[in-house]
């Protein structure tokens, strides 16, 4: 039997893929605000490796992007509900050495917002030849967020029971079964889960990828509440806790990197998941989420301690938080050996 591998964020990447907003999505009241912040995760994307477009229109996206290299940038126009590509897009992995991308359901996040266009996405990208010849392609009937699952490249996988065991997802599996279907999908090892942790206001239940994130095999970052004031500091206190019992598969504790809690952000009176957790690994260089705040420099400041051979590059999302989401959230990689 061939080895299955599900790459860490880390490796090398041919590219990252981003669905642009447009007027028919929920970003309409702010779509010029939102568009500057895609626009400069793209200029930031394109100086490391390719860009792949996701839009309703080209032309209105080389109207936003302006003079940038276009040798750089794959388009594919396909209609869209939102631009969480995280979500919607294609998860990679190698089955032996060959290539291969994975087509799950999405369904809003369990039935919360539409997501008849999203769910066919990844199956039109593979249909559009932007792959290489040798990427295969699997259809996988289980809904399945690319936030919700971390993964070490080494068979270890991380993900938090509040999100995967939610509503409206899998109900009808149990957490053993979810196990039992990422040792066989992606050739995990383990599955470790988080019991604790959320963000107020975050529509995922819990999406892994704003709360910790792998940074090595070794070294792991997390969102760290320390103002006992603050709502999220018992949660995320016993979220620290878990963390720290957790052991790499050599049976050492992991390296913990605290990032600092966001200030708290409101749009129309409520709260958002602002969240330092949810940045982009690429090549070269990691892209962090700011917030116009002191503690950007303080994130960064930390990031840097996980990634001493890359270099840490902050990107204004909070237009990308009005609507409950950041960097990660919209951007999605696509590692070596995929792309033509």
């Amino acid at each position: 039997m061939q080895s299955i591998t599900l790459p860490a964020e880390w490796g090398l990447q041919d590219g990252v893929m981003l669905t642009f907003p447009h007027v028919n999505t929920d970003w309409k009241p702010i779509l010029n605000e939102v568009k500057s912040c895609f626009v400069s995760i793209a200029k930031e994307i394109i100086l490391k490796e390719k860009l792949v477009v996701i839009c309703v229109s080209i032309d209105e996206v080389r109207d936003a992007l302006g003079d940038i290299d276009y040798s750089k940038i794959i388009f594919c126009e396909l209609p869209s509900n939102d631009s969480w590509v995280r979500d919607h897009g294609p998860l990679s992995i190698f089955i032996g050495n060959k290539p291969c991308i994975l087509d799950f359901n999405f369904n809003g996040w369990g039935l919360k917002f539409p997501a008849n266009y999203d769910n066919q996405i990844t199956h039109h990208l593979y249909a559009s030849k932007i792959f290489a010849p040798a990427v295969g392609y699997k259809k996988i009937d289980i809904v399945l967020e690319g936030g919700s699952i971390e993964s070490d490249g080494n068979g270890t996988l991380l993900t938090t029971a509040r999100c995967l065991l939610s509503l409206n997802r899998n109900e009808s599996m149990t957490q053993f079964d979810l196990e039992n279907v990422f040792k066989k999908i992606f050739g995990v090892k383990r599955v470790l889960w988080l019991n604790n942790g959320y963000l107020f206001g975050d529509d995922t239940d819990a999406h892994i990828d704003t709360l910790v994130r792998f940074c090595s095999r070794k070294t792991i970052a997390f969102v760290q509440c320390t103002n006992k004031n603050d709502e999220h500091f018992e949660e995320l206190s016993l979220m620290e806790k878990e963390l720290s019992t957790f052991q790499t598969l050599e049976g050492n504790p992991y390296q913990l990197v605290p990032l600092p809690m966001a200030e708290a952000i409101y749009y129309q009176g409520k709260r958002l998941p602002a969240t330092y957790a949810n940045f982009l690994i690429i090549n070269d260089a990691v892209l962090i989420p700011t917030y116009d705040s002191y503690l950007d420099e303080i994130a960064q400041m930390s990031l840097q301690k996980a990634f001493l051979d890359k270099k840490i590059i902050g990107i204004n999302c909070l237009p990308l938080i009005k609507q409950r989401g950041s960097l990660h959230c919209v951007t999605m990689q696509i590692p070596k050996g995929f792309l033509l």
